[in-house]
C-alpha cells in the first residue's frame, strides 16, 4: 500500500488517509468495547482492518496480540491481507473454528491427554450410520437434512434429551419425526465419543470447557489475545458467543461489526440477538453506524432501502439502517414478467450475453436464486448459449482434478527450478508452459461441457498467476506456488471467467456489476415453508441481501408458470409489492416466440417435424437434435475460421462473437439477406450490425473483410 513509515515504523496518519468520517470514528475508537452497524457495501472491512492497523501503530496494543475473528476462511484471508499491506502483518485473522483448533490441539497435552480426537470433516457418514443403527432408512437429501438438524441443536446448545422440547418452544420445522431425530442424534453422539471422533460444534463447546475449567490455560490465552475484533457478528450463534465470552474473561476489548439486515442464517442458529443488545451487556460502548454505500449506484440504493423498509417489527424499525448511495447515477432496476420458467432462463442468458457484448466480464454478472434446485434451466440455458459458468457451491476449486493435477506440476517444476530452464520468459509464460503440459491452450476448447470446463480452471491458474506477477514483479515459481498453497489451505479460489450462479445465501458477501435476482414468486420468495413473522422477515432480508449484491445493473423477474404451456397461476413475490411499476417490463419473448410458432400458443415447435421443442439448444436450432438437416460443413467451418480471427483481434473469447449453436444455425439455413439472418436465434440487432455483413459474405461464399468486425 506504500504507507509512510516514520522512525521504522508505520505512520499512523497515513493510515488514516481516506477514510470517510464514520469510518475515522472506527479507526480512532481504538480501545473497546465498540459497536459497527455496518451496511451493505459501507466499507466495514476497510474501516476495522484500519482500526487494527492504527491501534498497533499508536502502540495501544501488539499485533500478536490481535485476535480478528470471522466466518469463512476465505474472509480470514481477506482480512490477513489487507493487514498485512497496512503494516499490521503479525495480526491473527482466523475463523471461531481455526482459532479454537488451534488452542485446543495445543492444550491438549496438557489438561487431557492421550490421543488427540480426528476431526470430523462431514457429519453426514457418521449419521447415516447412527440412523442405520436406530432401524431408520435416509435418503442422501434426508441425511444431509438430519446432520443440518444436529448442526443446530448442538450450535444452540440444546442434548439430545431436550432437543423435542427446543423444536416445540422454537416452532421449528424438523426434517423428519422428531422423536427420530433425536434417537439419531443421541447415537450420532455415542458413536462420535467411541471413536473418538470431533465434529466442527465439539471443537467450539471442548475448547470453552478448557477455558472455563482450566484456570491458568484461561490465563494463558488471554494474556496471548488481548484485543478481538469479530465480523459479521449478526451470525453468531449461542456456542460461539460462549467461546467468545471464554476467550475475553471479564475484559471488554472487544470490537464487534455487523448488519441486522442482513441476518439470513438463523436456521443454523446465528441470531442477531447478540449484535442488537450489545449496548445492553456493555453500556459503555461506543456505537458507530457506517451508511455511505461505495458499492451500488443511487437506483440500486434506493431500491434496497425500500425493500428493507417494509421489513414489519419493532426490532427491525429500531435498528434500521437507511443506506446512502456515494456512487453517479446508474441505470433502474429492471422488472421482467415471464409465461414460464424457461422463458425466464432464456430471456435471461440472452440479456446476459448483450452485457457481455456490451463489454462487462461475465464473471461479474451473477445470477442469484432462493433455491439450489432452480439453478437448471438457467445451467441449460446458458450451456445452449455458449456462455460459461461458475456454479457456486459445487465442487471446491482446489479440490478439481485438473487443479490438483496442475499444483503438482507447477510445485515440481518450481523445486526443478522451472525459473532457470525458462530464464527470461517471466512468471506469467513460465505457469503456462507448465500448464500447456496438463493441457492448457491458449484458446479454449469448442463448445461446453467437461472439456470447456476443465480449461477454465486452467485459465484461471493462469490468470493468477498474471495477478500474481502484476502485484510483485519480481515474483518467480516458487512464489506462485506458495500463493497456491495458501489460497487452497484457505479454499480461496481464484477468479473465474464464468457467469455466477448461486443461491441467495451463497452470494452473501459477494459482489457483481450486474446481478439477475430471478424464480421472484409467492412460494419460492418468501419460501413456501416460512411461515411465522420472523421467518417471513428472515426471507425478505435475503431479497435485501440479494439486491445489495449489485453494483449497477440489476434485475428482478418471475415466472406465472413452471413449464411452456402450463397454468399461469404464480403470482411475484409480496416483498415487491408498491415497488415494481405498475406494469412489468414485458419479456420480449413471448412476441418472438409467438411469431416463430405461427401465433399459436405453447412451446415453439421443430422447423422440421414440428414436435414441441423444449431443451435449449433445440430451441435455439430450431429444430429437433435428432431430426435430419442438411448443413453446409464447408460454410460451418469458414464461420468458425472467421470467428476465431475475429475475437483474436478483438481480444475476447470465441463465444461472444457467435455461440457453436448459432454458427450451426447459419450453416443450416444459409441467410441471404439481413432480415433472414436477424431470424436466427442468437444474432441480435448489435451482432447483425458489427458482424452481419461478414457472415452473409460467407454465406455467399466470398471472403469477408474482418476489419469491418472490430468495433467502434
Amino acid at each position: 500500500m506504500g504507507l509512510r513509515e516514520r522512525r521504522g515504523r508505520v505512520d499512523p496518519d497515513a493510515i488514516l488517509q481516506g477514510l470517510d468520517p464514520e469510518q475515522r470514528a472506527v479507526a480512532e475508537a481504538v480501545h473497546g468495547p465498540v459497536c459497527v452497524l455496518a451496511g451493505a457495501g459501507t466499507g466495514k472491512t476497510r474501516a476495522i482492518t484500519h482500526r487494527i492497523a492504527y491501534a498497533t501503530a499508536i502502540g495501544a496494543v501488539a499485533p500478536q496480540r490481535v485476535l480478528a475473528v470471522t466466518f469463512t476462511t476465505r474472509a480470514a484471508g481477506e482480512l490477513r491481507g489487507r493487514l498485512r499491506r497496512l503494516g499490521a502483518p503479525g495480526v491473527q485473522a482466523r475463523t471461531f473454528h481455526a482459532a479454537a483448533l488451534r488452542q485446543l490441539m495445543y492444550f491438549w497435552p496438557r489438561v487431557i491427554g492421550g490421543e488427540p480426537p480426528r476431526i470430523l470433516e462431514s457429519k453426514i457418514g457418521l449419521v447415516a450410520e447412527a440412523a442405520r443403527a436406530c432401524r431408520l432408512s435416509y435418503g442422501r437429501t434426508e441425511l444431509r437434512d438430519v446432520a443440518a438438524e444436529i448442526e443446530w441443536a448442538k450450535a444452540t446448545q440444546h442434548r439430545p434429551e431436550d432437543y423435542a422440547a427446543a423444536v416445540a418452544r422454537t416452532g421449528r420445522r424438523p426434517p423428519a419425526d422428531v422423536v427420530d431425530v433425536a434417537r439419531v442424534y443421541a447415537m450420532y453422539e455415542t458413536l462420535r465419543r467411541e471413536r473418538n471422533l470431533l465434529d466442527f460444534e465439539g471443537v467450539l463447546e471442548l475448547t470453552a470447557a478448557v477455558l472455563t475449567e482450566h484456570p491458568e490455560v484461561a490465563r494463558e490465552v488471554r494474556d496471548q489475545y488481548r484485543y478481538f475484533v469479530v465480523d459479521e457478528f449478526q451470525d453468531v450463534n449461542p456456542l460461539q458467543k460462549l467461546l467468545l465470552d471464554a476467550w475475553l474473561g471479564d475484559r471488554e476489548e472487544l470490537c464487534v461489526v455487523g448488519d441486522p439486515n442482513q441476518t439470513i442464517y438463523s436456521f443454523t442458529g446465528a441470531t442477531p440477538r447478540y449484535l442488537l443488545d450489545f449496548t445492553r451487556e456493555h453500556p459503555d460502548a461506543t456505537v458507530v453506524k457506517l451508511v455511505r454505500d461505495y458499492r451500488s449506484t443511487p437506483q440500486v440504493v434506493r431500491l434496497a432501502n425500500a425493500v428493507i423498509g417494509q421489513a414489519q417489527g419493532e426490532t427491525a424499525r429500531r435498528h434500521r439502517l437507511e443506506l446512502v448511495a456515494q456512487r453517479p447515477d446508474g441505470p433502474e432496476p429492471v422488472y421482467v414478467e415471464y409465461d414460464d420458467e424457461v422463458a425466464e432462463a432464456d430471456d435471461i442468458a440472452r440479456r446476459v450475453r448483450k452485457l457481455i457484448e456490451e463489454g462487462v466480464p461475465a464473471s461479474r454478472i451473477a445470477v442469484l436464486y432462493r433455491t439450489n434446485a432452480q439453478s437448471e434451466n438457467y445451467e441449460a440455458a446458458f450451456a445452449a448459449a455458449g456462455i460459461p459458468v461458475v456454479l457456486r457451491g459445487a465442487e471446491r476449486f482446489f479440490e478439481r482434478p485438473e487443479v490438483r493435477e496442475a499444483v503438482v506440476q507447477l510445485r515440481g517444476a518450481a523445486r526443478a527450478g522451472a525459473d532457470a530452464e525458462t530464464e527470461g520468459m517471466g512468471l506469467i509464460a513460465t505457469v503456462r508452459h507448465v500448464l500447456s503440459g496438463v493441457g492448457f491452450t491458449e484458446e479454449p476448447p469448442e463448445g461446453t461441457g467437461a472439456a470447456r470446463a476443465r480449461w477454465e480452471s486452467l485459465s484461471a491458474l493462469a490468470q493468477l498467476a498474471e495477478d500474481v506477477a502484476i502485484a510483485d514483479p519480481r515474483a518467480g515459481l516458487p512464489e506462485f506456488v506458495a500463493e497456491l498453497e495458501e489460497r487452497a489451505a484457505l479454499q480461496h479460489a481464484p477468479t473465474m471467467e464464468g457467469v455466477t450462479l448461486a443461491s441467495l445465501h451463497a452470494a452473501k458477501g459477494l459482489e457483481w456489476d450486474a446481478v439477475f435476482l430471478v424464480g421472484l414468486t409467492e412460494g419460492t420468495l418468501p419460501i413456501v415453508y416460512a411461515e411465522t413473522p420472523e421467518q417471513i422477515e428472515e426471507e425478505r432480508r435475503l431479497l435485501y441481501v440479494g439486491v445489495t449484491r449489485a453494483r449497477e445493473h440489476l434485475t428482478l423477474s418471475w415466472a406465472l408458470s413452471r413449464s411452456p404451456g402450463g397454468r399461469k397461476n404464480r403470482r411475484p413475490s409480496r416483498f415487491l409489492a408498491g415497488l415494481t411499476p405498475r406494469a412489468a417490463t414485458p419479456s420480449p419473448a413471448p412476441a418472438d416466440r409467438s411469431r416463430r410458432r405461427g401465433g399459436k400458443a405453447g412451446p415453439q415447435p421443430c422447423r422440421v417435424c414440428g414436435r414441441p421443442l423444449t431443451a435449449p439448444l433445440e430451441r435455439k436450432l430450431g429444430r429437433c437434435v435428432d431430426c435430419p438437416v442438411e448443413i453446409d460443413e464447408e460454410l460451418l467451418l469458414a464461420l468458425r475460421e472467421w470467428r476465431s480471427e475475429v475475437a483474436r483481434e478483438q481480444k475476447v473469447p470465441a463465444y461472444v462473437v457467435f455461440t457453436d449453436a448459432t454458427l450451426q444455425a447459419i450453416a443450416e439455413r444459409r441467410p441471404e439477406t439481413v432480415e433472414e439472418l436477424a431470424q436466427i436465434s442468437g444474432v441480435g440487432r448489435a451482432k447483425l450490425n458489427r458482424y452481419g455483413a461478414a457472415v452473409l459474405a460467407l454465406c455467399r461464399g466470398e471472403t469477408p473483410d474482418t476489419s469491418a468486425d472490430l468495433p467502434d
